[in-house]
This record gives C-alpha cells, structure tokens and sequence, in this order.
C-alpha cells in the first residue's frame, strides 16, 4: 500500500508561510522550482493575482502536523 500523501503548508521548506513547500511535497517537486514556477506564473498575471492566491492558500492549507511526515 502506497501512502496518502495530504496539500499541508511544510515546515521544512517554508520561506514565508510554506505554501509553496507544501505544494511541493504534495507533488514531489523540488520547493525552489515550483517557487519559480509561481513567480513566473504571477509576473505573466501583473502579480496580484498570484499574491491574492498565495494570502487565501496560506490561510486554506492546514499547516503540516508531526504526523505529516
């Protein structure tokens, strides 16, 4: 059996809120990638988007417990 591997916000890769590191883990990418991903992503979309959907994941994402790892 696989384990299930659940979106949480990391405490191991976290810059500012680990988002980005969470979504990371979730999809078994390197953090800096999918940071750089986002920032290219945001700056095609003038940013405030990307901004505004970092802010509501931030606050939708639980953050990762010690039975996340």
């Amino acid at each position: 059996m696989s384990k299930l591997v659940k979106l949480h916000r990391s405490q191991n890769n976290k810059m500012i809120a680990g988002v980005m590191g969470g979504i990371a883990q979730y999809l078994g990418w390197s953090p800096t990638w999918v940071r750089v991903l986002f920032v290219i992503i945001s700056s095609l979309s003038a940013a405030v988007p990307g901004i505004l959907i970092y802010i509501i994941l931030w606050i939708v994402m639980p953050k990762a417990g010690s039975q996340s790892y």
